[in-house]
């Protein structure tokens, strides 16, 4: 029996098919009527399942599309929106630059021609460089006044050290022991600021057994208080990495979010893989997302975009150290840690190189 050929493409429909930009087609009731490649691979679904499907079961949030698009066909005009948010069917959320363009041609039924560009992912290589480059920013200003602080600190403690001596009143001594106390504790504060000084000492880590580790930890200080659930994937290989540092980091990290909770509550830890990833300008093969998730009030927007800044806390009791050694330790891996928060929900996720052991 002899196989149907498929119909040949138009030159136009060719050049369709081929675009990187996701391109679609409703008509006036706002029923997709077409969806190129670059749609299906946008909207994880094929052309011949969306073609027919009215918009709300296309995305779940279509107030905002769809007013664009009903305003298209009444008022014949061309909308652009930029970072669109659409959360999809399955649950995934994706950020769109959109132009909705009406389709009036005579004899035809009415049309509206809608182009996307997702940019979630250039939006996170550009936060992820902007947090790299505060980093290293605030470090290189800590320690300028690292130096303006400990250099008069170290005289202050001398000076109080040979006042002691000269002291025969035991009483007059424990002045002096106020000052030298005080001055070594500001000292260890700098230094704290000033975060890890030494390059990892890498060896092969497994990442789960970094976590087991510090969940013992927390679970040990909360004395049952606290509930640590676990999703990890099992399959995350061996990587070579500073078991200690790492350790050191989710620490920080996970005693954030007891903080959040209050010692009360529970705290998600949950790790993936994500293959080709971006972290900064630097792609890799394969990477290991750790995230630390808990249900608490969530950090206030006005402190979102600087909680890596030394000295920021939104706990009344909190140093303000914790998460930014926490981050310099993870860039000292080539790594990042990232933050979303809202009332209900913070996620710190750490993301680390998988670099081979015989590396």
């Amino acid at each position: 029996m002899p196989v149907k050929s498929k119909r040949p493409l138009s030159p136009e429909m060719r050049i369709l098919e081929s675009l990187n930009t996701a391109v679609l087609v409703f008509d006036q009731g706002l029923a997709v009527r077409y969806l190129n490649p670059a749609g299906e691979m946008l909207f994880e679904t094929s052309a011949r399942h969306a073609r027919g499907i009215p918009l709300e079961e296309l995305v779940s949030n279509p107030e905002q599309l769809s007013e664009r698009l009903q305003g298209a066909l009444r008022e014949n005009r061309t909308y652009t929106d930029r970072e669109l948010p659409l959360k999809l069917q399955n649950g995934k959320e994706v950020i769109v630059d959109c132009t909705v363009t009406p389709q009036l041609e005579p004899g035809q039924p009415t049309e509206v021609l809608v182009e996307m560009n997702r940019v979630d992912r250039h939006l996170r290589i550009s936060r992820e460089e902007g947090l790299i480059e505060q980093n290293t920013a605030m470090r290189q200003l800590v320690r300028g006044l690292a130096h303006e602080i400990k250099n008069p600190l170290g005289g202050l403690r001398g000076a109080a050290q040979l006042l002691e001596r000269e002291l025969a009143n035991e009483e007059q001594k424990e002045y002096t022991q106020i000052i030298i106390g005080e001055a070594d504790r500001l000292r260890n504060l700098v230094n704290r600021m000033l975060g890890p000084n030494n390059l990892p000492q890498k060896r092969p880590c497994n990442i789960h057994q970094v976590l087991e580790h510090v969940g013992s930890l927390v679970e040990a200080e909360n004395e049952g208080r606290l509930k640590l659930s676990r999703d990890y994937d099992p399959s995350i290989p061996d990587f070579s990495a500073d078991p200690e540092m790492l350790i050191q980091s989710v620490l920080n990290i996970v005693r954030n979010a007891v903080q959040a909770l209050q010692g009360k509550g529970e705290v998600r830890l949950r790790t993936r893989t994500q293959r080709q990833f971006t972290i900064g300008q630097k792609r890799h093969r394969l990477v290991v997302r750790v995230d630390v998730i808990d249900h608490g009030p969530g950090i206030p927007p006005e402190l979102q975009e600087t909680i890596f800044m030394p000295m920021v806390s939104s706990h009344a009791e909190g140093s303000g150290l914790g998460l930014p050694i926490a981050q310099s330790l993870v860039n000292l891996h080539g790594g990042l840690i990232e933050c979303s928060s809202r009332a209900g929900e913070t996620v710190f996720t750490i993301l680390l190189p998988l670099e081979p052991i015989n590396e």
